[in-house]
């Protein structure tokens, strides 16, 4: 009866043990841990663009026609008028001699008029209609050279192309999707951004951005606000932005990126990553159980959020919250995480 009750003992406090190991230890939660930090804390709008530059055109055809040249000049400074490509004329130069020819014959109508008139043989009316039937043929002629003249790509600017589209034999459209050159100056960059029309009350011009692309994901790039377009897009709510590049930025002509621009800054502030918060509120680490505690913040950037009140720079806060926490919960603070 002794050794019985012993055994039984024995299993009784084993199986307190097991109980208290699995549920101590294998049915908490693991969570990491972080502290609030010192740092400067930003308020910051966020914006996506392109980058181009300051200085740059587009030459586009303004007429529908075959192409029948192009220069090879792709990364080449060029003039302004310089000569880029040329599109079919061999219509246009046809009616322009058909023009050319119709003048040379009333220019010889008014003369022989002209002759009868001072020998009263015709009147000054029949003279008079052929002399404005003339001006009519050189204003035609001078319009037919224009159009001409329309069919040779030249560069609008002193600058370099950046980009030649389209290929010899192909027919070039007019529309602004058809462009067959980019024609600009490598430097000064900016990003051409969209803000949102609830956030463009609190941008100026002069504010510091952080600019980040996929190119180069381990840097934070810096800009500046330039210009603010007055009215902006009623269709996707968004006014469009400058941002300007430093003529030193790594960024290259038609880059997308992502920006952030920094509305307002603040020195020193407790900050905790934004991750932590679930609304307004945390969850702090106190001997391995979750408190929901609600804070006091301030500025609020992609990051981190500042506190205001609420936390010390000594407490622990699980990090990310998740959906599943509850105030009084049991969790394991995972290693290497903040105790």
């Amino acid at each position: 009866m002794r050794l019985r009750t012993l055994l039984i003992l024995v299993l009784i406090l084993a199986a307190g043990v097991l109980a208290w190991f699995f549920r101590g230890e294998v049915f908490t939660t693991p969570v990491n841990a972080v502290h609030p930090t010192r740092g400067t804390a930003a308020e910051v709008v966020y914006a996506t663009g392109t980058v181009e530059p300051e200085k740059w055109a587009k030459v586009v055809a303004l007429q529908r026609k075959r192409i029948l040249a192009l220069c090879d000049c792709e990364g080449r400074v060029v003039k302004a008028g310089d000569v880029l490509g040329q599109l079919d004329d061999g219509q246009e130069r046809a009616l322009l001699s058909e023009l050319e020819a119709r003048r040379k014959r009333l220019l010889g109508d008014v003369e022989r008029t002209r002759g009868l008139v001072a020998r009263n043989a015709a009147t000054q009316t029949s003279l008079d209609q052929l002399i404005t039937q003339l001006d009519e043929f050189q204003a035609r002629i001078v319009a037919q050279q224009d159009r001409i003249a329309e069919l040779v790509l030249r560069s609008p600017m002193d600058g370099v192309v950046l980009r030649k589209d389209g290929e010899v034999g192909e027919v070039s459209g007019i529309g602004m999707g058809d462009v067959l050159f980019w024609v600009g100056q490598p430097k000064p960059l900016r990003v051409v951004a969209d803000v949102n029309e609830e956030d463009i009350p609190r941008v100026r011009t002069g504010q510091a951005v952080l600019v980040r692309s996929e190119g180069f994901k381990d840097q934070a790039l810096a800009a500046k606000v330039g210009e603010i377009t007055p009215k902006g897009d009623p269709a996707t709510k968004t006014f469009r932005v400058y941002l300007n590049l430093p003529d030193d930025t790594p960024l290259q002509i038609g880059m997308s990126v992502e920006a952030n621009i920094v509305t307002r800054e603040k020195a020193n502030a407790l900050l905790l990553p934004a991750e932590a918060f679930n609304g307004q509120n945390v969850f702090r680490i106190v001997d391995n159980r979750l408190h929901l505690v609600r804070l006091k913040t301030g500025l609020r950037g992609t990051r981190a959020i500042e506190i205001v009140a609420g936390l010390t720079e000594a407490d622990s806060i699980a990090s990310p919250a998740q959906a599943t926490f509850v105030d009084g919960m049991r969790v394991r603070v995972e290693p290497g995480s903040a105790p």
